[in-house]
Order: C-alpha cells, then sequence, then structure tokens
C-alpha cells in the first residue's frame, strides 16, 4: 500500500497539476479568462458559471396557450374533414369552426352514412396516459342530427394534447436557448401546461422572451388573383387577409393554408445571410420531400406571385419567374441581422403547437448574487478553517497530511466543475462545504486504525500499511451510500436540489480520490525520508 511506481507517481502529480490548471481560470482577473477563451489551445479552461441566485438573470413562467391549441386542432381537423369529404365526393354546404367545436353539413341525405364513416375515420385518439400506459380519448366526440354533424371538443383529448405538447415544447424551448448560446439556463416543466426558464446572467429578458414565443408556424402559399383595392374587403371563398410584415397597414390576399403544399416541417437548415444587395435575409434548404413540392410548386405557378408567411404574416410576396427546384432559397422583409439570426433559430428549432404567454417575469439583480457569494464564501472558508485546525488537534503532523489533500480535494472539486461546465449555485456552495467535512472522514478512518494498530503493539511501518489498507472497504462503501443518494437527488431533485447534488456527488469522486492517492502518496514520501520508529498519532 505504500508503493507507488514511477507511473503512478507521474500520474498522481500530473492530476495534481492539471486540477491547479483548470482550477485557476476562477481566480484570475476577467480579462485574462477573456484571452484565454478566444484561444482555440485554451478555451477550455474557463471559470466555474454561475447560477441565477449568484450572478442574478431572469425567471420566467410560461403558459400553453389553451385556446391557441385548440384552434389550431380545429382548423386542422377542418382541413382533413373537406379532404376527406373532396376525396369521397360528398357534397357540404359548409363547414363552421367555433370555440366548441367543428360543424358540417351534408347535402344530400343519402351521403350522410357515407359522411359519418369518413368523419370518424379522423376524431385523432389520444392515448391519455404516460408511456402508452393511457387510455385512449378522442379530440372530438362526434353527434349526428340528421345531415348536420357537430365535432365537439373532448376536455380528455385537449388535455392528452397538451401534455404532448408541452413535452414538444420542452425541446424546441431548449433548442431555441441553446441558439442564442445562453449558457446552463434551468428549462423544466411546472404543473400541467407551463414552463419554467431560469437565464442566469440574462440583462434581456425581453429579447429571449420574444424568441421563445414565436411559434415559428412557416408556410408557402400562393397569392390570390384577386387583391384588395379598399381597407375592410372582404376576400374571396379559399383566401385569406394577411398583413405584409413591412408595412402591416397593406394587406394581401392568399389562399387558405389547406391548399399550400410546402410548409417549415420540411426544412432542415435556416441560417443568417445577405442577399446580392447587401441586405439581411434567411436561406433555407428543404429536405428531398419539401424540395420536390416546392418545385413542382414553382414549376406550375411560373410568372404568379407566392407568399412566404411567418406566424399569419407576410414576409415577402416574390413573383416567380423560373422554377425554383434546388431545394433552397431565401426569405426577405426589411429585416435587421439580429432579427435575421433570431428567426433562424426558430425555424432550425422548429414551430411550437401552440403560443406561449408569460405569466410572470422577474429579474434577480447582480447584488444580491453578489450578497449570497460573500456570505457563501465566508462559510466555506470559516468551514474549512475549522476543518483544518481540528485535524491538526487531532492528529497532528498526519492532520497535516490530511489538510493538504483537504486542498488538493478542494481544488479538484472546482476544477472538475469548471471543466463540465457546471452551474454553481448557493445549494451547491452548501454541497462544497458538506463535502469538506466528509474529505477529512476518510481521513480520520484509516488515521484512527492506525493509531489502533500501533496501540495494540504493531510497528510503525505495519500499522500505516494495516491502516490504509483496512479503511479502503469502510470507505468505500460509506462513500458509494453517499454517491447513491446524490444520484437520486440529482435524479428527481429541481434546480437548486440539483445544484447541491451535483457539487456533492464531484466531491465524494474527488474525496476517494484524493484518500487512497494523495493522502498516502504525502505519507509514503515522509516515510521514505523519515524511516519512523514511532506513528505520530
Amino acid at each position: 500500500m505504500l508503493h507507488f511506481t514511477r507511473w503512478k507517481t507521474l500520474g498522481i502529480l500530473g492530476s495534481v497539476l492539471l486540477a491547479i490548471l483548470f482550477a485557476l481560470p476562477n481566480v484570475l482577473p476577467a480579462k485574462w479568462n477573456d484571452a484565454l477563451q478566444a484561444n482555440s489551445f485554451t478555451s477550455a479552461l474557463r471559470p466555474l458559471t454561475l447560477g441565477l441566485d449568484l450572478q442574478g438573470g431572469a425567471n420566467v413562467v410560461l403558459e400553453l396557450d389553451r385556446n391557441d391549441l385548440k384552434k389550431k386542432l380545429g382548423q386542422q381537423e377542418t382541413s382533413d374533414i373537406r379532404n376527406a369529404l373532396r376525396a369521397a365526393k360528398i357534397g357540404y354546404s359548409g363547414i363552421n369552426t367555433t370555440d366548441t367545436g367543428i360543424t358540417v353539413r351534408i347535402l344530400k341525405p343519402e351521403d350522410a352514412d357515407a359522411a359519418r364513416a369518413e368523419i370518424l375515420k379522423l376524431l385523432q385518439p389520444v392515448n391519455s396516459g404516460i408511456f402508452g400506459t393511457g387510455v385512449s380519448v378522442n379530440l372530438f366526440n362526434l353527434s349526428q342530427d340528421g345531415q348536420q354533424f357537430t365535432l365537439a371538443y373532448s376536455e380528455q383529448g385537449i388535455d392528452a394534447k397538451i401534455t404532448g405538447a408541452i413535452d414538444q415544447t420542452l425541446k424546441i424551448v431548449s433548442n431555441r436557448i441553446n441558439g442564442l448560446g445562453t449558457r446552463e439556463a434551468t428549462i423544466q416543466q411546472q404543473g400541467r401546461d407551463r414552463i419554467v426558464i431560469q437565464l442566469p446572467g440574462e440583462q434581456d429578458p425581453d429579447k429571449v422572451i420574444n424568441l421563445i414565443g414565436t411559434t415559428a408556424k412557416l408556410t408557402f402559399q400562393m397569392v390570390c388573383d384577386a387583391q384588395p383595392t379598399a381597407a375592410g374587403q372582404t376576400p374571396p371563398p379559399e383566401c385569406r387577409e394577411l398583413p405584409m410584415k413591412e408595412n402591416p397597414d397593406q394587406k394581401i390576399w392568399v389562399q387558405t393554408a389547406t391548399t399550400a403544399t410546402v410548409d417549415g416541417a420540411d426544412l432542415t437548415d435556416a441560417k443568417p445571410s445577405f442577399d446580392q444587395n447587401g441586405r439581411p435575409v434567411v436561406t433555407f434548404r428543404f429536405n428531398t420531400k419539401g424540395a420536390q413540392r416546392f418545385g413542382q410548386l414553382t414549376t406550375n405557378n411560373v410568372g404568379k406571385r407566392f407568399a412566404i408567411v411567418l406566424d399569419d404574416v407576410v414576409m415577402s410576396a416574390p413573383v416567380i419567374n423560373e422554377p425554383i427546384i434546388g431545394g433552397s432559397g431565401q426569405i426577405s422583409g426589411n429585416f435587421t441581422v439580429d432579427e435575421t439570426s433570431n428567426l433562424a433559430i426558430v425555424l432550425r428549432s422548429g414551430a411550437l403547437p401552440a403560443k406561449l404567454t408569460v405569466v410572470q417575469q422577474t429579474t434577480v439583480g447582480p447584488s444580491l448574487g453578489a450578497d449570497s457569494i460573500n456570505a457563501g464564501f465566508r462559510a466555506a472558508v470559516l468551514g474549512l478553517v475549522l476543518v483544518m485546525i481540528f485535524m491538526i488537534v487531532a492528529y497532528g503532523l498526519f492532520g497535516i497530511f490530511a489538510n493538504i489533500a483537504l486542498l488538493v480535494n478542494l481544488v479538484m472539486l472546482i476544477a472538475l466543475m469548471s471543466l463540465f461546465g457546471f452551474t454553481l449555485t448557493l445549494p451547491g456552495i452548501a454541497g462544497i462545504v458538506l463535502t469538506m467535512g466528509m474529505a477529512v472522514d476518510s481521513n480520520v478512518i484509516i488515521f484512527e486504525r492506525i493509531r489502533e494498530e500501533w496501540r495494540n503493539g504493531r510497528s510503525a511501518l505495519s500499522s500505516i500499511e494495516t491502516g490504509f489498507k483496512a479503511g479502503l472497504g469502510t470507505i468505500i462503501d460509506s462513500n458509494l451510500t453517499a454517491l447513491i443518494a446524490a444520484v437520486v437527488l440529482f435524479g428527481v431533485g429541481s434546480g437548486p436540489v440539483k445544484g447541491f447534488a451535483i457539487a456533492h456527488a464531484i466531491g465524494i469522486l474527488t474525496t476517494m480520490y484524493t484518500a487512497f492517492t494523495v493522502t498516502r502518496f504525502i505519507v509514503t514520501l515522509w516515510v521514505r525520508q523519515t524511516k519512523p520508529k514511532e506513528v505520530p498519532l
């Protein structure tokens, strides 16, 4: 146990030096850290990321708009019913969408049974449980009164749809936040239909809210032949009126979404760029299916205008001068550079299933974070000093060895958290303080066993050897159970609990390493140099 090969010695010294190197940015001036980040060879050297409670930032609670989701589902169902009845050559007098559902009237009584069969196929059953274990429910409840059919929203079905929509929204919001380059944002579900977002260090939460709240529904629709000549005109059937981005007062009639053949779901990439005149635009590329549809759309409508519509606003409405068969294009609309960057992000991340409304928005000032940091720092230093004094008083020279290992343990803990980009929160500081107390526990077990063996008449060398060897099993057992608890805390806990669990778990790993390498290595060097006849315990 007290023998170290050359390679083991180099490994221990190397690990300590690396820990010092990766922990060093936490005490360097900000301008030095900026220089390290600018260099590709030293970009991995970065200080700890501070959480919302330490550096301030924004806390936003968003709620999925239930009515907007119902509206989208109703529009989709209306389109499906219209297409199904047309394909079956069943005549109808009109399809109306209301807040409570959809109504459709069949023209001929003899077609009612056939219409019912077609509509039943479109009721969209949804699983109401998790992991596919719930009861299947329909989004709509169908009723019939002669030739009149009514599809009423099913609240159970809407609830089930919201559950799936929240899961999808969490992924999309996460992609958009990551696209902004915001580090260590906390994004989690709250209740059935709310999402909590914490953005440490964010000084412009409105910018993030605007980006997140964009539904990003992109469609490519043909412009209607007839166009308004005066304000307030009613668009013809199969057309709807939308505003132009460059001039919201200017309206344009476009064919309804049911006639659009290409939408944002077919996009594979979108990025900001500039056109030949140096104006900011967004370039996009379709997948194979989207490229084929877009090529067919432009081939069949050369000389006509088509509208690029984002969230019911016409970004641009160019004339199709020639077929566009390359599967790529660009969106222009009097954008700024920031607008093209944000638009590219939301297009790449996909469209939200429904609108998000801001329920709560709070900003934590940096002064509160500074107070928390100072309080946590004082607590950590005080705890460290008291532990080190106790070890020296209780174990003398071996206590000094344990204190050196404790400092190495602390450096390794900070280095690992910095290297992997973990966020340090106030509970995380508590986890570090707890780790310092637990770190010396391992040395206490070893030293007490050494003292016991020495009192039982063993030689100094044999006592030290036995102490390290016998303490191994006990230390592994105790730290392993603590590690399991930390993993459970991380798995089931929320933000602050996760911060504590991460710091505690990493501290346990570094504690086990330093107890059986650094402390043992220091003791081995002392034994080789002094060849002691007695144990100073």
